[in-house]
């Protein structure tokens, strides 16, 4: 595991260990956090900063407390505004740990599924970010509640991404029992009259076929990068 994958994991689980009251000195919480992702001793390097907690602690903060936490933390110094990648980093990196059934995923975590899904989509449609996004963010609801993935992901990411993707995200579920003959009249007419719709069919495609074992995929930063640059490129 490379410096910077271990500073980024290490100071998310110091930030979710502070917001969850488990700790409340910053320093115990990197430490505690360095001891669970590493197993051991971490190197200097591999500790994150108390200021890059903060800006951690305080997308968590505005992630489940509300804006009027975040404006708090922000006055007593704790950031710069919720940058919306550090946000969609935060809410990728705990799949790594959510375990699928292997009958519907024989790929593995669901860290694994979603980056295969982002591969795949990035053959599709390399340059409509909107449709990035979805594909590499739909199952972040698994890491939250995973009876009611779908609505608390879209929660989660509620003000950073566009009606679009939280469409697609919405609705990729509803796709894979329109394929299955399952869906509802009602449901089918809504899906088949949205613009979108043909943009969807490709999503539900790509996952299903991003549950491959041993599958290329990216690293996580590798894929926000990828997008944060195409956002850039597309002003």
């Amino acid at each position: 595991m490379t410096s910077e994958k271990t500073r980024r994991k290490i100071a998310t689980e110091a930030a979710r260990l502070l917001c969850s009251r488990q700790e409340t000195d910053c320093y115990r919480a990197k430490l505690r956090a360095a001891r669970q992702i590493i197993g051991g001793w971490a190197r200097p390097l591999d500790l994150p900063t108390d200021q890059e907690i903060r800006d951690e602690v305080l997308a968590w903060s505005r992630m489940f407390d509300g804006s009027q936490s975040a404006e708090r933390l922000a006055r007593r110094g704790a950031a710069e505004p919720l940058d919306r990648f550090l946000l969609y980093e935060m809410l990728l990196w705990p799949l790594e740990h959510i375990k699928q059934n292997p009958k519907w995923h024989p790929e593995g975590d669901a860290l694994y599924h979603s980056l295969q899904v982002f591969e795949l989509a990035r053959d599709a449609l390399p340059y409509d970010e909107e449709f990035l996004l979805a594909a590499l963010l739909h199952d972040v609801g698994k890491a939250i509640d995973p009876h009611d993935r779908v609505a608390t992901g879209l929660a989660a990411l509620d003000g950073y991404i566009s009606e679009r993707t939280a469409w697609l995200i919405a609705s990729h579920e509803d796709a894979a029992a329109l394929r299955a003959g399952t869906l509802g009249a009602r449901g089918r007419r809504r899906l088949l009259e949205h613009e979108s719709f043909e943009e969807l069919e490709l999503l539900a495609q790509c996952d299903r076929r991003g549950r491959q074992c041993g599958a290329p995929a990216p690293e996580v930063h590798e894929a926000l990068d990828y997008v944060r640059d195409l956002a850039a490129m597309c002003g």
